[in-house]
């Protein structure tokens, strides 16, 4: 009786991916490998492979980030338009004054203080 395999989807950004793709090409391998040798090595030795250690504060916040962008893309993809739109509901009314306040400023020639203004270029 043959065995069973299954699916492992890993989603990770596309420069890593490229960078470790390239570098398994000149050993040979496929991610694939890399995925399955990393699996049984994991199952033969009971432990992962590489000496893990915590983030620090410099790691911390762009890891985070790229978790919550993911998150938020699967989100946009898997929710109903009214589902995405009814958290920001609350917002409308903010958005709206800020809106008006903007376009009275561009009206008088004088931008709110909280819009940020580029440099001017020297003459």
């Amino acid at each position: 009786m043959g065995t069973q395999s299954s699916i492992l989807h890993v989603r990770m950004g596309s420069d890593p991916k490229q960078k470790a793709t390239e570098t398994l090409a000149t050993l040979g391998l496929s991610a694939s490998d890399a995925v399955r040798l990393l699996f049984h090595r994991i199952a033969a030795d009971q432990a992962f492979p590489l000496e893990l250690k915590s983030p620090n504060a410099q790691t911390q916040r762009p890891m985070a980030e790229e978790v919550n962008l993911e998150y938020m893309a699967d989100l946009v993809r898997l929710l109903p338009p009214e589902e995405i739109v009814k958290p920001l509901t609350p917002f409308a009314a903010d958005l709206d004054k800020d809106a008006k306040e903007l376009q009275a400023g561009l009206t008088e020639g004088k931008l709110p203080p909280w819009v940020i203004q580029p440099p001017h270029a020297p003459e």
